[in-house]
C-alpha cells in the first residue's frame, strides 16, 4: 500500500494545482493524507479549504491539528488510511464475487470474517509512507513537532507485522530551483531522520502540487530504479469466496 503524507501550514502559489497532483496520485493507487499544523490561530479559510480538497482528491484524510498534537495525528491518519484502503479492496472484491458492495448486506458470521481480515491485513500488509514537508519559512517554528512526529511514526510503523518503509521529500527545493528534494530514501530504519532537519533550510515559496508530482515519479521509480509493488491487488481473492 502506497501513502503519501503532507504536513504543511498554508496555500500553495506556484505551479500545477495540488488537488489535480492528488488526484494524479489517487488514480496510481497512492493515497495522500495531509495535515495543517496551526499555529496561534488557523491557516485561514482558503489554506483550510486547501488541504481538505487535496485530500479528497487523493483519496484520503485530512486534518487540522495544533503542534501538540501533530505526532498523534500523523500516526492516527497513517494508520487509518491503511484500514480505508483494505475496506476499498473489500468492498471491490465484494462486488465482483457477490454482486453486492456492502459489508453490512453479508450474513452475520460471515461479516465478523471479513472484519477480522480487514483487521489482520492492517497489520500485516506491506505499507509505503512517502512524507512531504513543506519548508516554507512560516513553518520554521513547527520543525521540531515535525521531527518527532516523523520518529514517533517510524516507531508506530516499526511496531507492524507487515513490511513498513517511510522516506522524506522536502518544498521548495534549495537549490537549482527545484521544486522538491528527497532528504531520506526508502527505510524502516530511524538513523536517517536525526540528519535530515539541522542541514534543512526553510524559506521560498510553495510549490505543493510540483512536490506531490515529484513524489508520485519517486513511486513510480520505486527505489530510484527499483520495482514497487502495489499489494492491494487482489488482497482478498484468497478469503472471500
Amino acid at each position: 500500500m502506497k501513502q503519501i503524507l503532507l504536513i504543511t501550514d498554508g496555500c500553495s502559489n506556484v505551479g500545477l494545482s495540488p488537488i489535480v497532483a492528488a488526484a494524479h496520485a489517487n488514480s496510481e493507487g497512492i493515497s495522500v493524507n495531509v495535515v495543517g499544523v496551526l499555529d496561534h490561530g488557523d491557516v485561514g479559510e482558503l489554506g483550510a479549504s486547501e488541504i481538505e480538497e487535496i485530500a479528497r482528491a487523493g483519496g484520503g484524510l485530512s486534518r487540522m491539528v495544533n503542534m501538540r498534537q501533530l505526532s498523534q495525528t500523523v500516526q492516527m491518519m497513517t494508520r487509518k488510511t491503511v484500514v480505508q484502503t483494505i475496506q476499498i479492496a473489500v468492498q471491490k472484491e465484494l462486488k465482483q464475487v457477490l454482486g453486492n458492495g456492502s459489508i453490512e448486506a453479508l450474513p452475520p458470521d460471515k461479516r465478523a470474517e471479513v472484519v477480522r481480515v480487514i483487521d489482520e491485513l492492517g497489520e500485516t500488509s506491506g505499507l509505503q509512507v512517502a512524507l512531504i514537508i513543506d519548508a516554507s519559512a512560516s513553518m520554521k517554528p513547527k520543525l521540531a513537532a515535525v521531527e518527532e512526529a516523523i520518529r514517533d511514526l517510524m516507531l508506530s510503523l516499526q511496531a507492524r507485522q507487515g513490511k513498513s518503509e517511510i522516506s522524506v521529500f522536502h518544498f521548495p527545493g534549495s537549490r537549482n530551483g527545484d521544486d522538491c528534494v528527497m532528504d531520506l530514501n526508502w527505510t524502516d530504519h530511524l538513523n536517517g531522520v536525526q540528519a535530515i532537519f539541522p542541514k534543512l533550510q526553510m524559506g521560498g515559496t510553495t510549490p505543493t502540487g510540483p512536490a506531490i508530482m515529484h513524489v508520485i515519479d519517486f513511486y513510480r521509480q520505486g527505489v530510484y530504479g527499483r520495482q514497487s509493488r502495489d499489494e492491494t491487488d487482489g488482497m482478498m481473492s484468497g478469503y472471500v469466496v
